[in-house]
């Protein structure tokens, strides 16, 4: 196989965890980031990862040999068809295939159609019809904003008020057309647990198990945002949990998403409860997650460059994926008053560090005249891989505290659940 000319689209703290993996590889000539943060800057392109056609234009010109999309919305755009139209070989899955994320009402139809387990649900596009059947259901609940809300469109109302409150919030227009319809679910109770699969259409692979952190203050309190640190593996997962998942929840996805004419292929990614019951999927995700990604590219062993290129060619079932026998841990660094206003600009100096182990992944940075500057919410993810949580754990917030990083929000309590259950 020849050497490779690699793209990859996005700006985040997972486009940044994929550029640092694949720049390893074996397999790689050169490496670009379209549009990138300050952490992939040797490989940057100006280009937007919204702006299919200019980037499609560059993948053309540059001979590119693969492209990685890290984003939702590009591929809910239709960037894979696009690219495929234009001959280009692109890892991830069609418009068709990512309205798994897109729409959850289509998730929903889904999972009911491939029997899969998951919380009683119903779809509503009148904010009046949803608050009846909130006051004969009765709370707690779970309300969705039925298409992209950048992580935020999921309001878990504790009582009845919280629940009829949320359904002007999810409707009111602050969604846009996110927010047209609104699913309404039941709550279900147990440890949440991200698993990554990588899928070329008929097969797939798990990765190694996450523990996301999705509010934004210690002790799980606070609002909903895209995520404050993972840790790997979360103490009570099991291979037995682990085969159960794929057997009747991934791999009838694949099959019925096979027999619509719209095989996945790309990373399926399950949001999973592990109720009374067993596991049960809150959502499908069509992509690498965030903060899911940082831990799950520190503890891959394999190449990934290879895993990738046989998705696109429909030979997952020919590689074998390595591990790291590792914990690791993912502390997201935030701009002060995140998930709300904040304020961008804030000068950041990191320190010099040799250690193996540990790297800090940008998400929100740029370089402003050779000086880091914060440009977004979640701004770094402090990543440490230790022989023991407790390790990992100490070794991260260690590299959290060397970084000045003025005002910076972050929890103190990333994987303190899984040295709990341990």
């Amino acid at each position: 196989m020849k050497k490779l000319r690699v793209l990859v689209i996005g700006n985040g703290g997972r486009e940044h965890a994929l550029a640092w993996k694949l720049f390893q590889s074996q397999e790689l000539e050169r490496l670009f980031v379209a549009p990138g943060n300050a952490g992939t800057e040797p490989w940057n392109v100006p280009v937007s990862a919204q702006d299919i056609p200019a980037l499609v234009e560059f993948a053309l010109k540059e001979s590119i040999d693969l492209t990685l999309v890290g984003p939702e919305d590009p591929l809910s755009l239709g960037i894979v068809d696009a690219f495929r139209e234009a001959g280009l070989r692109i890892f991830g899955p069609t418009k068709a295939a990512a309205q798994l994320e897109g729409s959850k009402s289509f998730a929903k139809t889904i999972m009911e159609q491939a029997n899969v387990p998951t919380a009683k649900w119903e779809v509503f596009d009148e904010a009046d019809q949803a608050k009846r059947y909130i006051k004969t259901l009765g709370a707690p609940c779970v309300l969705k904003a039925d298409g992209l809300a950048a992580g935020k469109g999921v309001i878990v109302a504790m009582d009845l008020e919280t629940a009829l409150q949320a359904v002007d919030e999810i409707m009111d227009g602050s969604f846009g057309a996110a927010g047209k319809k609104l699913l309404v679910e039941e709550f279900l109770e147990g440890p949440e647990v991200s698993l990554l699969c990588f899928a070329d259409g008929n097969t797939a692979y798990p990765m190694v198990p996450v523990q996301d952190h999705k509010r934004a203050l210690d002790g799980d309190q606070g609002l909903n945002t895209g995520g404050m640190g993972t840790y790997s593996p979360p103490p009570f997962w099991t291979t037995e949990l682990e085969e159960t998942v794929m057997r009747d929840l991934v791999n009838p996805t694949l099959k019925v998403m096979a027999e619509l004419g719209t095989p996945f292929q790309g990373v399926l990614f399950l949001g999973l409860m592990l109720t009374e019951q067993g596991p049960k999927l809150l959502e499908y995700n069509v992509r690498f997650g965030d903060p899911e990604t940082q831990v799950v590219m520190k503890r891959l062993e394999s190449d990934l460059l290879p895993v990738l290129w046989a998705c696109t060619e429909g030979r997952l079932s020919e590689v074998k994926l390595e591990w790291k026998n590792e914990d690791a841990v993912c502390v997201v660094m935030a701009a002060p008053g995140y998930p709300a206003k904040y304020p961008k600009g804030i000068p950041i100096r990191l320190p010099e560090t040799n250690d193996q182990d540990s790297v800090i992944f940008h998400a929100g940075t740029i370089m402003n005249h050779g000086i880091l500057e914060s440009s977004g919410g979640r701004v770094l993810g402090v990543t440490a891989a230790g022989k023991t949580l407790q390790e990992a754990r100490e070794k991260a917030y260690a590299l959290v505290e060397s970084i000045d990083f003025p005002e910076a929000h972050y929890r103190r309590d990333i994987g303190i659940k899984g040295l709990n259950n341990e």
